[in-house]
């Protein structure tokens, strides 16, 4: 029997990266998956994705939804209650980085522009876990959050690949490797003594810090 079979799980951001890879594997795996970003034809690709690994079709829900928005979050939850009965693990993937009208981010941009990207990535993991909470005390399910610094910019890639002391490990991750990741915390089976911990998946970099010695702002506009 597949680890996640007849669970549920609910991960955002899934149109692409580490979202996507997630569902995929999880899907895989044997559980129900509800997929969800607000780009409905890369949703779609995922969908067909995981269909081709051989799932069935009433084994996924897409939804498209804002994140932002209350009313979507509780769409969101809603439906798949009503789709599969039940959520056993939720995935808070989704996330972003505004940059202003002149390319700044963080405390260098204007408080508006900033509250955009707290409003995805702070905001709506905590009221959508307040809103899945009744329904996760009900499977004794799992919560898993999800961040990271610079998921996907080439200019960083390329720096990775042409800077190896920044990466111990030799190698740059691939979606997948974080989608393990995230499944092995799922699975309480195996990491049942985790319990609100911050996993750093970075292939060592911290451990050197390595790229944090070098201007990140100036690789991402170069």
């Amino acid at each position: 029997m597949a680890r996640f079979s007849g669970k549920v799980a609910l991960v955002t951001g899934s149109s692409n990266g580490i979202g996507r890879a997630t569902a995929i594997l999880f899907a895989k795996e044997g559980a129900q998956v509800t997929i969800t970003g607000r780009n409905t034809q890369r949703l779609e690709e995922t969908r067909q994705e995981i269909l081709k690994a051989g799932v069935p079709e009433d084994h996924v829900l897409t939804v498209a939804a804002d994140l932002a928005s209350e009313d979507g979050q509780s769409e969101l939850i809603n439906s798949t209650i009503q789709k599969f009965g039940r959520l056993d693990i939720l995935v808070n993937n989704a996330g972003t980085g505004f940059m202003d009208s002149q390319g700044r981010v963080g405390i260098d941009q204007d408080i508006l522009d900033f509250d955009k990207t707290m409003q995805i990535n702070m905001r709506s993991v905590i009221i959508l876990i307040q809103k899945a909470k009744e329904h996760l005390i009900k499977t004794k399910g799992e919560i898993v959050n999800v961040s990271s610094i610079a998921a996907g910019p080439q200019a960083m890639l390329s720096f990775w690949e042409s800077h190896k002391e920044c990466l111990p490990c030799g190698k740059i991750a691939q979606p997948v490797d974080i989608a393990n990741i995230i499944a092995f915390l799922a699975d309480r089976n195996l990491s049942s003594y985790i319990v609100g911990q911050s996993i750093v998946a970075d292939g060592g970099s911290t451990l050197i810090m390595g790229t944090q010695a070098h201007d990140l702002m100036a690789i991402l506009t170069s």
